[in-house]
């Protein structure tokens, strides 16, 4: 039975230490999902901006929760 194939790897989140405008959040998961991290620096701004602050509560969750790499 060959193991390689039965293995399962999990990729956890991290925040990025090379990819980062503040705290790495959306480098690294933008690097975990395999997209640009502006779309999603975009993403959480649009929700800053229309969404009444929810962007900003949803990084600072992320930034508290999501470890560095």
């Amino acid at each position: 039975m060959n193991t390689d194939q039965n293995s399962t790897e999990i990729r956890k989140i991290r925040r990025s230490r090379q990819d980062r405008m503040i705290s790495g959040v959306c480098g690294g998961a933008a690097k975990h999902f395999g997209i640009d991290p502006v779309i999603l620096r975009l993403i959480f701004l649009g929700l800053a901006v229309f969404g009444i602050g929810t962007g900003i509560l949803l990084y600072l969750a992320a930034w508290i929760v999501i470890p560095e790499e």
